[in-house]
């Protein structure tokens, strides 16, 4: 039934230990161990049997031995499976090479095992032979192994020929049965075409040279070719990567030449891997085999080659389903069918899971009616899995002894040494030395290891970062190698003990009506940590803007409740609930030594109801709506927009009969209330699964008969501004713009204006109901006060004498005025900035109220004397204040030039609010 030759080559595969020579058959008690799984022989060869040698395998045919090379075992139906600790097996098919085959019904097959010691005159070989009952053959038969595709055909004779479409195809054609040889009637195959998919003849001879097998034994014709080659060919089924090998073969017979068709097509992929399953698909109808439809009759999924029930399954977790398109078997990453092998890829410590599912399938084809047997042995192996052994400290510092574990670690990982700060050391010499190392094994087949290092020994590195605190502190790196390729592993750990007394900072606070008040007190170690505030650092520039006080015990701060270091809890009707947090660390050792919050409830009356019927309102963002844009808010009315807004606060001032503000009418006063919320053009206000909604409800309440405001302000208000007029029949009128552009005034019903800190306020004084070119209007002083009252005290000087006062660091600056279509002549109009920074009393910047009042001067332009000289004409860098000038008081106001007619104007009333931001 063996009709072909190979050239042979030697090959060895290393495996396991030398035992006495001996020859023994396959029911001896040796570690050799062999079955029957179907249409396969397999044997197993336990590691215990060859550790230390090499392997070689030969097959016996009659009295010959015929070494198996990989490429021989790909051609002849031989495979071989062993794990890295030699664990071994290897598999026959029954249609292979050297196979004593009995009308394809009982099947002897014979291996010898000769294994080498290192040195070759020792040898050890065992004979094992076994006999394999196979009779229920399908028509076709497919097996799938790891290095080869075999499929085989029953053969019928010429007169069945017909039933067997697509697989034996009889040909008539003169020419085609016209054999080279005619004078050669032995059966066999002539030749043979595969396809790649396109046509490539080769004659037999040609074919075994390549690599393939074919043969034929009394009842079918059998084909082999290994992977990869030149004559296969790669197809995508139902997202499966298959290996597609195909091929009619010439046979020569007696009453002709006969064509028989084979293919085979086995998976090459189709594997998923997920933490915690591996899942294998094969397609369900495997089209380069199917050309119609078919009914699968079984489906079994087995292990090593070895069909496995639906108990021996349930037991294990594995399970087996179809859907339309694929077979899938899913199989628990653990499975103790396979096993689990370390790895150190750039010393990395990772481990794989390998197991070797099997699929086996018999259908019909629904119009020929022909079975198919389709078996797929399919070794799995997971990819590298890092591994990361955890060290379990169990150290008791007062014990003044190290206690450490590591593990878990797979049982191919052997601990060689240890290596501490101080050099290298074996387990041997740890022991003795007083160490204690040992290995634990575990029931689920891992390990791990455990030492014991005294604090006084000197591998042991010590420091004090504190008077009252050591650390002992110990790293090590353990030297592992993995079994049996003595990889290694270097495993790094660290295990740190203190002994520690240290008294940390302590810090208390409290509040007032505007301020936080905090004051740390210094632990035993002395101010040796960072601060951080809100969300910075206490940089020596923030240190000085809360005021920072220190002795040797302790440091305090002054932090405003407006401060961007603060954040804003709830804001009430009348009051802020605000928050400062501080966080102290040590920035050597990244210790976090306080963590203190301080929230107070501060007064704050958002609202304010002036007597002309306009309201103002100031809202601000709390730390709960933290991804609110303030300048989105709207008032009931979508048009009606804030005025001012930041990231902090927006400011909204309206008439109460606008922006959708609703009247109610009570006994003896009225009621208006309007709304500040977003997107009130859609049916409800906007909200978002992150951030709550956003409203905040404003109301005043009039007297029928009189009105009052319901509102806060650091000064009352008191009559709106208007601007006074001296002597003469000429008027001077002075308004505040909104931006420097001069082209939009702030208007009576505007005011009070709201202006925060840093903020400029642009000014223009103009001379009215004069078209005489031969005149100029001269600011000769301008200064702030808390009132309407122009001589009232403190006040602040703008300009003094015509110029800017350059006293003060955030300085005044007059602008100069170009004719333009508003302003025909610009010796009549004066304008200049100064920035909110200029209002300081006690070294604070003022946070208040305030009024800005001129004396101006009309002159003849033909008179150049004293002030009608031109604005500001002193040289530069030289200040006009009088000497006796205290900073921040102004002096008593000069009496007028009888020669000019001087004008007293003021401002209406400008709110100021003090804004924090880091500059």
């Amino acid at each position: 039934a063996r009709s072909l030759l190979w050239n042979l080559m030697a090959a060895v595969v290393v495996l396991g230990q030398t035992k006495p020579s001996m020859k023994l058959n396959s029911q001896s008690n040796s570690g050799l161990r062999s079955d029957c799984v179907g249409n396969l022989m397999r044997l197993t060869l336990d590691k215990a049997l060859a550790v230390g040698s090499q392997l070689e395998v030969e097959a016996i045919d009659g009295t010959q031995h015929i070494l198996i090379t990989p490429s021989l075992a790909a051609q002849c139906g031989y495979s071989m499976e062993s794990d890295p600790w030699g664990n071994t097996r290897i598999y026959a098919s029954l249609m292979g090479c050297y196979v004593d085959n009995n009308e394809d019904k009982t099947f002897n097959v014979g291996l010898r095992l000769q294994m080498y010691d290192q040195s070759p005159s020792k040898v050890v070989t065992h004979e094992v032979t076994k006999t394999c009952g196979y009779s229920q053959w399908a028509s076709r038969e497919i097996v799938c192994d790891r290095n080869y595709m075999e499929v085989s055909n029953y053969m019928t004779t010429y007169d069945t020929a017909a039933e067997m479409k697509g697989h034996f195809n009889p040909k008539d054609d003169s020419k085609m049965n016209s054999i080279p040889d005619a004078t050669d009637t032995t059966p066999g195959i002539w030749k043979l075409t595969f396809y790649t998919p396109e046509p490539e003849v080769m004659v037999l001879s040609e074919a075994q040279q390549a690599g393939y097998g074919a043969m034929t034994t009394p009842n079918r014709l059998v084909m082999r070719s290994p992977y990869n080659t030149a004559e296969t060919y790669s197809e995508d089924v139902a997202g499966i990567p298959m290996e597609v090998f195909r091929v009619s073969a010439y046979y020569k017979a007696p009453h002709g030449l006969t064509v028989v068709d084979s293919a085979a097509a086995c998976p090459i992929g189709g594997v998923m891997f997920t933490e915690d399953v591996i899942s294998w698909h094969v397609p369900r109808h495997i089209t380069p085999l199917i050309d119609g439809g078919i009914k699968i009759l079984e489906m079994h999924m087995g292990i090593n080659g070895q069909r496995l029930d639906k108990a021996q399954m349930a037991a294990r977790g594995y399970t087996l389903s179809a859907t339309k398109f694929h077979i899938i078997i899913e199989i628990p990453i653990g499975s103790p069918d396979g096993y689990y092998k370390s790895h150190a890829p750039d010393y990395q410590y990772h481990t794989t899971y390998s197991v070797e599912p099997m699929l086996e399938l018999l259908w019909r084809a629904e119009d020929t009616q022909v079975d198919t047997r389709y078996k797929v042995l399919f070794p799995i192996t997971t990819p590298l899995m890092p591994q990361r052994p955890q060290v379990s400290d169990n150290t008791i510092p007062e014990e003044r002894v190290f206690k450490a574990q590591l593990g878990p670690l797979l049982h191919d990982m052997e601990l060689l040494n240890i290596t501490f700060p101080t050099g290298v050391l074996t387990v041997e010499e740890c022991n003795a030395r007083g160490f204690t190392i040992q290995e634990h094994s575990f029931s689920n087949g891992t390990k791990s290891f455990s030492l014991q290092v005294p604090f006084s020994d000197d591998v042991v590195l010590k420091h004090n970062p504190e008077p009252l605190v050591t650390v002992y502190f110990l790293p090590l790196i353990l030297g592992f190698i993995i079994l049996p390729e003595q990889t290694p592993v270097p495993c790094p750990m660290e295990v740190e003990a203190s002994l520690q007394d240290v008294v940390l900072p302590r810090v208390t606070g409290t509040c007032d009506q505007n301020m936080f008040y905090i004051s740390v007190t210094y632990g035993s170690q002395g101010h040796n940590f960072q601060t951080m505030i809100g969300t910075h650092e206490l940089t020596p520039e923030l240190a000085e803007l809360y005021r920072l006080r220190e002795n040797g015990t302790h440091f305090s701060l002054s932090v405003a409740y407006t401060s961007s270091d603060a954040v804003f809890e709830l804001i009430e009707s009348d009051s802020i609930k605000a928050r400062i947090d501080l966080l102290l660390w040590d920035s050597n050792n990244n210790w976090k030594l306080g963590d203190f919050s301080l929230a107070c409830n501060f007064p704050l009356t958002t609202t304010t109801c002036y007597p002309n019927g306009t309201m103002t309102t100031l809202t601000a963002k709390v730390e709960s709506v933290h991804n609110l844009l303030l300048s989105q808010l709207t008032l009931t009315d979508p048009s009606c927009k804030p005025v001012f807004s930041d990231d902090r606060f927006a400011y909204f001032s309206f008439h109460v009969d606008t922006c959708g503000t609703t009247r109610t009418f009570f006994d003896n006063y009225m009621l208006y209330e309007n709304e500040i919320a977003l997107y009130h053009h859609s049916a409800k206000a906007f909200t978002s699964p992150v951030d709550p909604e956003y409203r905040h409800k404003v109301s005043c309440y009039y007297l029928v008969n009189d009105t009052e405001t319901m509102a806060f302000s650091y000064k009352p208000r008191s009559n709106e501004p208007t601007a006074e007029t001296g002597s003469g029949q000429l008027m001077v009128q002075m308004r505040l713009a909104q931006d420097s552009s001069y082209n939009l005034f702030y208007q009576t019903e505007d005011y009070p204006v709201v202006k925060y800190l840093r903020e400029p306020l642009y000014f223009e004084v103009e001379l009215m109901q004069s078209a005489d070119p031969q005149l100029e209007l001269i600011l000769e002083n301008c200064w702030a006060t808390l009132t309407e009252d122009r001589t009232s005290l403190p006040s602040w000087d703008i300009i003094v004498d015509g110029c800017e006062n350059l006293d003060d660091s955030y300085m005044t600056v007059i602008h100069p005025v170009v004719s333009d279509s508003r302003v025909t002549i610009p010796s009549h109009v004066k304008r200049f900035s100064m920035k909110t920074f200029t209002f300081t009393k006690d070294e604070e910047v003022l946070k208040d109220q305030i009024y800005v009042h001129c004396d101006a001067v009309v002159c003849e332009t033909n008179n150049r004397e004293g002030i009608c000289s031109g604005q500001c004409v002193n040289p530069a860098g030289m200040s006009r204040a009088s000497p006796e000038r205290t900073k921040g008081v102004k002096r008593g106001r000069r009496s007028a030039d009888s020669t000019h007619n001087q004008k007293q104007i003021s401002s209406g009333p400008i709110l100021l609010l003090y804004l924090q931001s880091n500059l």
